[in-house]
């Protein structure tokens, strides 16, 4: 069963050591969609595919890496839009 799902991200997020790390797992577990970064400091995080593997997604982006601190996550349920790959993108 397919599952897409966006998650705002608060805390110390702004290095480019958590859009890779968010990345690489993405990859990892064949999760597509995209990861930017907003003018109001939160990370925007855009994710579909397999529901085990979009739902072990989301358990990562709010743990965060080890030099992350998250101090929120919002999450909505959204339409399933077919991406194709997962991409870091610029604002």
């Amino acid at each position: 069963m397919k599952k897409a799902m966006r998650l705002f991200i608060t805390g110390s997020v702004q290095s480019m050591f958590f859009d890779q790390f968010i990345k690489e797992n993405a990859d990892k577990l064949n999760v597509r969609g995209f990861l930017r970064k907003l003018e109001d400091g939160r990370v925007e995080v855009f994710m579909e595919g397999d529901h085990e593997k979009v739902d072990e997604m989301s358990t990562i982006c709010q743990r965060g890496s080890r030099h992350t601190q998250i101090r929120k996550v919002e999450e909505k349920e959204e339409k399933f839009q077919g991406f194709n790959a997962f991409k870091l993108l610029k604002i």
